[in-house]
């Protein structure tokens, strides 16, 4: 008995939005238990260009996995961009769908592209893997709002510290999952002990300002207010991050992997000409954002 076949979907699903989620679920539903449901995509660090546009990435590979598997994927094939750039559209639908993948069913959305160059799309992915004994689908688009739901569109909402209509288009918040690490403890100093948490080099980093904010720890969700940017009012000249403020919560979680999802902009980042300034901002920040929360 040969090794089992996969159901994939096909793409980079740097948001796992909702579009995507209509793509894995065909894939997820085609597999019906004779299929091993999976996903194909590319490692997000190496994808810093799209069909000839550059582009940050939304979440890490590490999130993305997570987001996959709850989503009922059980294996994810993902490659490094560079070493199948040069592919041609052939190649890729005999050497990676069919001889590494095992796949007997695919599906991509309608603005998929492989091949080198992006010579191909949806309609090649349907001819050239019938030649292979494969079944192609092309998944509907997704709207809302008039518009398709595509990762672009989330990019430019986050970018714009519109979270509330990104979140409507991911299907679910907007989620900073990265490791507590030490920060200058100035939170700390002034009263306000944060949860600091860096961003992954290339990725798409929200507006930068004050958010509502929910705080996942250990299990339990907490209000919280998460400030996103480069601390300008002592000078801080380290990499964007999200510092957390967690209501009622004072345990030690440095080193540990914590979800916090961004619920409301609240106001930009600004720089205050004395540490008592930030203070009583970020006092009414608190008040604003764990009061709503």
């Amino acid at each position: 008995m040969g090794a089992i076949r996969t159901a994939a979907a096909l793409g980079l699903f740097d948001g796992v939005h909702t579009g995507h989620r209509s793509v894995i679920d065909m894939a997820v539903r085609a597999a019906a238990g004779a299929m091993q449901p999976a996903v194909f995509t590319f490692d997000c660090k190496s994808m810093s260009f799209k069909q000839g546009r550059g582009i940050e990435y939304i979440y890490t590979d590490t999130y993305r996995e997570r987001l996959l598997h709850s989503l009922g994927i059980e294996r994810i094939f993902s490659s490094d961009f560079r070493e199948l750039k040069d592919m041609s559209g052939e190649e890729f639908v005999r050497r990676v769908l069919s001889e590494r993948m095992n796949a007997g069913y695919v599906v991509c959305g309608r603005d998929f592209r492989f091949g080198r160059n992006a010579s191909c799309g949806a309609e090649e992915l349907r001819e050239l893997a019938a030649r292979e004994g494969i079944t192609a689908e092309i998944a509907g688009d997704v709207t809302m709002d008039g518009e398709n739901v595509s990762s672009r569109r989330i990019r430019t909402l986050l970018s714009e510290g519109s979270i509330e209509p990104a979140n409507d288009l991911l299907g679910e918040p907007y989620t900073v999952y990265a490791e507590v690490v030490h920060g200058a403890a100035l939170g700390r100093t002034i009263g306000f002990p944060t949860a600091n948490q860096l961003f992954s080099e290339g990725q798409l980093i929200p507006k930068a300002g004050v958010y509502g904010s929910a705080a996942l720890i250990d299990g339990t969700w907490h209000a919280s207010m998460t400030n996103i940017g480069v601390k300008p009012t002592v000078d801080f000249t380290g990499s964007p991050l999200a510092e957390t403020y967690i209501s009622d919560f004072s345990g030690d979680i440095y080193g540990q992997v914590i979800s916090v999802r961004l619920l409301r902009f609240i106001r930009p980042e600004q720089k205050f000409s004395s540490l008592d300034g930030l203070r009583a901002q970020i006092a009414r920040d608190i008040s604003s954002a764990i009061g709503r929360t």
